[in-house]
């Protein structure tokens, strides 16, 4: 959680961590903790394309079509697992942030994020998420906005 704060921190924006011993885990329960839709909940989904990792940033109201995420990457693609999940982000699957990660990560933000105003995401634990706006989230991550989620 340190890490995601003082990488905010470092590029101009402080964080407003916010924690749920319920836990946000899922975008169902991120939703229901903070009394939000899941539409407005960030998934930090990982993807492992040609070798390499990629997180894709979408609402918690839609999936990734991977068949568009690998277009996009000129690769097929697949979930990571748990263990590559955490290997390349240094964050366990439901904690994942969308940036401040353990190494390169190229991340990709579906363009659905954007018609909110503000969003939630994890803040590097299960039970721990912040407040952005999808600019700053764009900014922040390095995202490359592109359509690879469906309802």
């Amino acid at each position: 959680m340190a890490r995601v704060r003082d990488y905010a921190a470092a590029r101009g924006l402080r964080l407003a961590v916010r924690r749920f011993p319920a836990g946000t885990r899922t975008a169902a329960d991120a939703a229901r903790a903070i009394g939000t839709s899941a539409e407005r909940i960030v998934k930090s989904l990982v993807f492992s394309a040609g070798g390499d990792v990629t997180v894709v940033l979408c609402s918690g109201a839609s999936r990734v079509d991977e068949a568009k995420l690998g277009a996009a990457l000129g690769a097929p693609v697949r979930r990571a697992t748990a263990d590559e999940a955490k290997r390349a982000t240094g964050y366990a699957i439901g904690g994942v942030p969308p940036f401040a990660h353990a190494g390169p990560c190229r991340v990709i933000c579906d363009r659905g994020l954007l018609a909110h105003d503000e969003v939630w995401a994890a803040c590097g634990l299960p039970d721990a998420v912040f407040p952005i706006s999808p600019a700053d989230l764009v900014r922040l991550s390095g995202a490359e906005v592109l359509d690879v989620a469906v309802a």
